[in-house]
């Protein structure tokens, strides 16, 4: 079977007043061309399919774009399997998998054998099996991000008077599900047998979070992590690297840049083998380009910006966060700004200072200041405050309030 392995596609993010959506759909096709390319057998998404700040309408195109892509894929007999990550909207995906379920009827026991030719969803952990073109069996144990309605299944441990104590809980019920399919008794130790899982797991590269504080991250031991399986495929991490020193786990990464924390990463998708004697092999990855982005200060606008055009020659397709340093009585802030939308025009976050010899600077900004934007500062805000209420309230006022930004910065 041959196998592509991504991950974290966000489809409908935004970045300040900016829609990734056209950067998205690109990487998404490039993903399917490498499909036909690789003459891949199956998809494997690892988690966050959809961006929490997707309106309705941006989700439904975003799957009438996935339908339009992947069509040929999935009627030649191609499988993609999907897990939720922590930023697909809970019960949006939970509709979604209803609704595939009962368009196109699919046994749903644990560990039965699935048709081939497309889309399964878990929303929920899941162990299922796959024929490979010979008629040999793969299993699959689909792991998503874990939250309370996910794992926790009894009233003790849906009890929890602290984020780090639901941490701990989700931990345990996590490992333990794992141990679960593992005993299952349609599993079988000697089939190839893939894993994939939406979490965070200790010793990861982790330059950056995306859109979660370390405070909420749930952070798994490397035993947690059953190692001795034929491939390991992890999402959450942005970043493509492999784990323990072991090629077979792996974080595929992003199929985009999608933060300035992002902006040196080299994209990518990771495709390989898996043979009837449970071994992965010839894994390789494939890259994806990325969006140019830039964090630029300017200090003498009439200076800088004749030159700014040949400096960054990607700046019409660059998402740009600049600062402005200018003089009243030398520079007409008007024309600057007007000029810097012709240089950058898909800059997401801008503020300019007067750095004039009359009193102090002014500072104005747009998309917020300091060490957070404004979007940053009011989520943490409301992730912190609303910690021990329900996973599904407050998901439902944070992606409120992620709409309410974006309507603002448009």
């Amino acid at each position: 079977m041959r196998i592509l392995h991504t991950a974290d596609w966000h489809l409908g993010d935004r970045m300040g007043r900016i829609d990734r959506t056209e950067d998205l759909r690109r990487a998404v096709e490039r993903v399917a061309k490498y499909c036909e390319e690789e003459k891949v057998d199956l998809l494997l998404v690892a988690g966050d399919l959809f961006s929490e700040m997707s309106r309705p309408d941006s989700l439904r195109e975003s799957i009438e774009h996935l339908q339009a892509v992947f069509e040929k894929f999935l009627l030649e007999g191609g499988t993609i399997l999907a897990i939720t990550g922590n930023h697909d909207n809970e019960n949006f995906c939970q509709t979604l998998r209803l609704v595939m379920n009962l368009a196109a009827p699919a046994v749903g026991d644990v560990g039965e054998v699935r048709t081939p030719g497309r889309l399964y969803l878990a929303a929920n952990p899941t162990f299922l099996r796959l024929a490979d073109r010979d008629g040999s069996l793969v299993q699959f144990l689909l792991l998503p991000y874990p939250t309370p309605t996910r794992y926790l299944r009894d009233v003790q441990t849906q009890r929890y008077g602290s984020l780090d104590e639901k941490n701990r809980h989700l931990q345990t019920a996590y490992a333990q599900k794992v141990r679960d399919f593992q005993q299952h008794p349609r599993f079988d130790p000697s089939q190839p047998t893939v894993l994939s899982a939406h979490i965070h797991v200790q010793g990861a590269r982790l330059p950056t979070l995306f859109r979660i504080s370390e405070q909420e991250s749930i952070i798994f031991a490397e035993e947690d992590l059953p190692t001795n399986l034929s491939y390991v495929a992890l999402g959450h991490i942005h970043q493509p690297h492999c784990l323990m020193e072991r090629q077979h786990v792996r974080y595929s990464g992003s199929i985009e840049r999608l933060d300035l924390g992002e902006r040196f990463d080299e994209k990518s998708i990771t495709v390989f083998n898996l043979g009837s004697d449970g071994l992965a092999t010839d894994i390789e990855e494939r890259p994806l380009p990325g969006t140019p982005m830039y964090d630029l200060e300017i200090f003498s606008p009439k200076d800088e910006l004749p030159a700014l055009g040949s400096t960054y020659p990607e700046g019409q397709r660059a998402l740009v966060r600049y600062h402005l340093r200018y003089k009243a009585s030398e520079d007409n802030l008007h024309e600057v700004l007007n000029e810097l939308d012709r240089i950058f025009p898909r800059w997401y976050q801008r503020s300019w200072t007067e750095a004039g010899e009359l009193g102090p600077a002014l500072t104005v900004s747009g998309q917020g200041t300091g060490h957070k934007s404004f979007h940053d500062t009011v989520i943490d805000y409301l992730k912190e405050e609303l910690a021990n209420h329900d996973d599904a309230e407050r998901d439902g006022i944070v992606r409120l309030a992620e709409e309410l930004i974006a309507e603002e910065s448009s």
